[in-house]
C-alpha cells in the first residue's frame, strides 16, 4: 500500500509509518459535504484550507479532479502546490500542529472526518516523491511490499501483481531477469520507475507525483513523462511540476497556485495560451516565480 513509500528526509516518524504501516482507524465510509460530492470528479476540494499551526498552507481551495485525467499544479515555490497534493492521501498528517477546515473528497467521502480509515485511504491514493526512495529490499520486495502489508501471501498473486507493476511501469524487460538484485542499484530513472511500481502495485485509484522528475535527467526525464502519458487511461494522476513545459506536454488540466491561493484552473492550453487572470500570464511568461 502507499504507505510504505517513504521519502529521504522526511521525519523519523513519517519513516516508522510508512514502513511499518502502523496506522489504524474504524474502517466508515463517511460522506462528503453537498458541495463537493461530484460524480464526475474523483477528488474534489470544497472551501479546503489548511493550516500549519497558524499559518495558512493552502486557503479556500475548490477545484476538481476528473478521472483518467494527468492534473498538474504549477505555482512558484512556496504557494501551497506540495501541500495541497499531500492533503489528497492525508500526509500532512504527520507534521505537528496541521488542523482543516471545509471539505477534501476523494470518490465522494471526506477524507478528513476521523472515522477515515487511512490505511485504505492510502490504498487508493499513491504517492511518488521527488527523489528515488526504493527500500533497501530486493526489487521485487519493493514492489510486493504493499501487498504483503495488506495481507496477501499467495506467491502467484504476489509474482503476478510483481510483473504486471512493472509492466505498467515500463520496467519489466530491463530487471525481470534480476529481481532479487538490490533496488539500490539501479539507476536514477530505474528507481523512480521502480517506485512508481510500488505505488501501483496497491491498484490506486488516484497517483500523486511530487516533482517526479527533478532529480532525473533528460532521458530519464523522456521516460517517465511517456510513463505518465501511458497509465493516464487506467489512472487518475495529479502531478506537481516547476517545469511549465513539463506540464504542457503532460497534463490536460492545470492549476496554477499563488501563495496558498488557487488563482486558476483550467483546461491546460486554455492555461498556456489564453488564461483569464493577469496575474497567471505574468508567471507563465515569466514575468515573476
Amino acid at each position: 500500500m502507499t504507505l510504505t513509500l517513504t521519502q529521504k528526509g522526511e521525519t523519523v516518524e513519517e519513516s516508522k509509518i510508512l514502513e511499518k504501516g502502523e496506522i489504524a482507524e474504524d474502517e466508515i465510509v463517511v460522506p462528503c459535504c453537498d458541495a463537493a460530492n461530484d460524480a464526475g470528479s474523483v477528488v474534489v476540494a470544497s472551501d479546503f484550507t489548511l493550516y500549519y499551526g497558524s499559518k495558512v498552507g493552502v486557503k479556500n481551495i475548490n477545484m476538481k479532479i476528473y478521472p483518467q485525467r494527468v492534473t498538474a499544479i504549477i505555482g512558484p515555490s512556496g504557494c501551497g502546490k506540495s501541500t495541497f497534493l499531500r492533503s489528497i492521501n492525508r500526509m500532512n498528517d504527520l507534521i505537528p500542529h496541521v488542523r482543516t477546515t471545509g471539505c477534501l473528497a476523494v470518490n465522494g467521502q471526506d477524507i478528513y472526518d476521523k472515522r477515515v480509515n487511512l490505511v485504505n485511504l492510502r490504498q487508493q491514493v499513491g504517492m511518488v516523491f521527488q527523489k528515488p526512495n526504493p527500500f533497501a529490499k530486493s526489487i521485487y520486495d519493493n514492489v510486493a511490499y504493499g501487498p504483503k502489508l495488506q495481507g496477501m501471501r499467495n506467491r502467484v498473486q504476489l509474482d503476478e501483481i510483481v510483473e504486471e507493476s512493472l509492466n505498467q511501469a515500463a520496467l519489466w524487460d530491463e530487471v525481470k531477469d534480476d529481481l532479487k538484485k538490490s533496488a539500490l542499484a539501479l539507476s536514477g530513472g530505474q528507481q523512480q520507475r521502480l517506485c512508481i511500481a510500488r505505488a501501483l502495485a496497491t491498484k490506486p485509484q488516484v497517483l500523486l507525483m511530487d516533482e517526479p522528475c527533478s532529480a532525473l535527467d533528460p532521458i530519464a526525464t523522456t521516460k517517465i513523462e511517456d510513463l505518465i502519458g501511458q497509465l493516464k487511461s487506467r489512472y487518475t494522476i495529479v502531478i506537481v511540476t516547476h517545469n511549465m513545459q513539463q506540464a504542457a506536454r503532460v497534463s490536460e488540466n492545470t492549476a496554477f497556485f499563488c501563495l496558498g491561493e488557487l488563482i486558476e484552473y483550467d483546461e491546460t492550453g486554455k492555461i498556456f495560451t489564453n488564461p483569464r487572470v493577469k496575474q497567471t500570464e505574468d508567471y507563465i511568461t515569466g514575468r515573476f516565480g
